[in-house]
């Protein structure tokens, strides 16, 4: 099985996370990508794979698949040990709408302060802002009443919000001081044996390229 990610992917994140709690034996590979030209030249599977031309792309015998989410399910129907999604039916389909809501809810805030690379003085880049802290309240009135986002087991839930709030710390600052059930989270899933190691090489693109380095 080959999962290719890149330095800097927050659904390529995502995917590994997933394969490295799972504890599969997944060659992952980093595609070619700077700031400038991002993902160019395109990796020749990327391109042949997934018609968005990004990561992560998951190659798996003749299996191929494209799409953070899908990985997540194909991952689950064929690992189900340890189980990421919930058994129960209904639990299940919250955990799935709260990572569905990670990616396309909260996560386009981000997109819409890179777009004006994070300057504050555009009125779409304060209308991310606010966007952002009210997620976050939301967020923490959830975490408030359970471990996790989704319960109190670590689900594709979790992995999904923490990478998108990782990603959208180095934009759109930190999490309020006062919202102190989502520090606590992201410092609880920052610290998975799964999860420890990608936090510090993505950080470490980061400050290599002079970027903010969120602060789990």
């Amino acid at each position: 099985m080959k999962l290719l990610s890149g330095p800097l992917s927050m659904f390529g994140m995502k995917a590994e996370i997933a394969v490295a709690e799972k504890g599969i034996a997944c060659e992952v590979e980093l595609v070619p990508f700077n700031l400038f030209e991002r993902y160019k030249p395109l990796h020749p599977d990327v391109e042949r794979v997934n018609p968005k031309r990004q990561v992560p792309v998951l190659i798996d015998g003749d299996l191929e698949i494209f799409d953070s989410t899908q990985i997540f399910e194909y991952l689950e129907d064929r690992f189900p040990a340890p189980a990421l999604w919930p058994r129960d039916a209904g639990a299940r389909a919250r955990a799935r709408r709260a990572e569905l809501h990670a990616d396309e809810i909260f996560f386009p805030h981000f997109i819409a302060l890179m777009r004006v690379l994070g300057d504050r003085s555009k009125p779409e880049a304060e209308v991310a802002l606010r966007g952002i802290s009210a997620e976050y309240r939301a967020l923490d009135g959830i975490l408030a009443g359970q471990a996790h986002v989704a319960g109190e087991a670590f689900t594709y839930a979790d992995i999904a919000w923490f990478c998108a709030s990782f990603f959208t710390s180095f934009l759109g600052d930190e999490p309020e001081e006062g919202l102190v059930h989502v520090h606590g989270w992201r410092k609880r899933v920052a610290a998975r044996p799964a999860v420890a190691p990608l936090v510090s090489r993505f950080s470490a693109y980061l400050a290599e390229n002079r970027m903010p380095v969120p602060r789990i």
